[in-house]
Parts: C-alpha cells; sequence; structure tokens
C-alpha cells in the first residue's frame, strides 16, 4: 500500500488494529530485559507505546504521517515517550549495532524488496539483539481477517530462513489463531511467528 492510502486508512478517530500490543510480541518482549527497540512500519503505535510502558527505550518509524499522529497521541495517553519518525521502510537511518531488540509486526514488503529489506534492518541490531517477527503466512488468502491480498507479500517458512540465515534461529512456526487487532485484523488467520538472535 502506498503512504496516501496508509495516510487514508489511518485518518480516521479508530485506532484500526486496536490500541492493544500484538500478543505474540506482548509475549515475547516480556522474556527479555528492557533495552533499546526498534519498531519499524509501527502504524498506529500500539506496540511502540506498550513497549515504553514497560520501560524499553522505544525507537519506531513509518511512511505515514497520520500513523505517527495518532501513535503520538497513544503515548500521551498512556504517559509515556517514544521516538517516532516518518522514514520508508527501505530508508531508515539509524546507528549500527544499536539496538537489543528489533520487532517486524505485520511488516510485509514487495516480494523483490523483502530480503534486502529485512537483511538491511538486521544492521541496526547489536549483535546478540533479539529479533521477533510476526505476520500473514502464504496460507492466509484462504482467509479474510486482513493482510495482503496479493500472496508474493505474505510471508512463507522458507523464505524467512532465507532472510535471516546469518541469525541464530530461537523457534519459527506457523499457526492458525483467532486474531482480535481493531477491524482490519480479525478472525481467524495463518501466521508465522519467529525469534532469533544477531
Amino acid at each position: 500500500m502506498s503512504k496516501e492510502m496508509w495516510n487514508k486508512r489511518y485518518a480516521d478517530a479508530e485506532y484500526v488494529y486496536g490500541t492493544s500490543p500484538n500478543e505474540f510480541f506482548k509475549r515475547e518482549l516480556a522474556k527479555l530485559a528492557a533495552g533499546k527497540i526498534l519498531l519499524p512500519a509501527e502504524g498506529e503505535g500500539r506496540n511502540a507505546v506498550y513497549a515504553a510502558g514497560k520501560g524499553w527505550d522505544v525507537s519506531a518509524f513509518d511512511q505515514s504521517a497520520e500513523g505517527r499522529r495518532k501513535a503520538m497521541q497513544l503515548a500521551a495517553r498512556h504517559n509515556t515517550a517514544i521516538d517516532y519518525q516518518i522514514l520508508d521502510l527501505e530508508a531508515p537511518d539509524y546507528p549500527d549495532d544499536h539496538f537489543d531488540a528489533l520487532a517486524l509486526i505485520f511488516v510485509h514488503s514487495p516480494a523483490d524488496k523483502r530480503q534486502r529489506i529485512h537483511r538491511d534492518l538486521l544492521r541496526f541490531l547489536k549483535p546478540g539483539g533479539v529479533l521477533m517477527l510476526t505476520g500473514f503466512s502464504k496460507e492466509q488468502l484462504q482467509h479474510d481477517s486482513g493482510g495482503p491480498k496479493d500472496g508474493a507479500m505474505l510471508l512463507s517458512l522458507n523464505e524467512l530462513e532465507e532472510d535471516f540465515s546469518d541469525l541464530h534461529l530461537i523457534s519459527m512456526e506457523q499457526l492458525e489463531l483467532e486474531i482480535t487487532e481493531g477491524e482490519f485484523h480479525l478472525g481467524k488467520a495463518s501466521v508465522i511467528q519467529l525469534v532469533a538472535v544477531k
């Protein structure tokens, strides 16, 4: 989706993916000591604000100015501080080896850019830093609970294993589960969840 489409989606007063964190992100974050975390394509800020509330030093970015506006409103509502930049997923600008954790929560890229984007983002993660990723699998096309309608933008276990081949894989699985994350992530879904260490 283009920047204009995301701005249009986020312009609504409602938080279209809800204000609660993703359950996988919440569970995995609880296993880590708070440090610096980066959340690319963070949209309306639900995961960034949650992490900040747990003591993390949060950096987030998205191409959507409307997403940032709502994220900052949510942060203010929860009395938390987040550093949220308007940046393109292909050209983020952070120091190398800087973050203790990197969280990719429903970040779907065009097939011809996905691997490069995934690998480029890893340079911001410290050695020993943790990657948390969840997104819709290619089987999500069988469901109407959200995600890209272009199967090439959906994820597979083999592709992710190749994208992150330089990392130490802790866990990776494909699951069918019920999601309730606002009006655009609602119902039975096929997702992949991955945790790895740099």
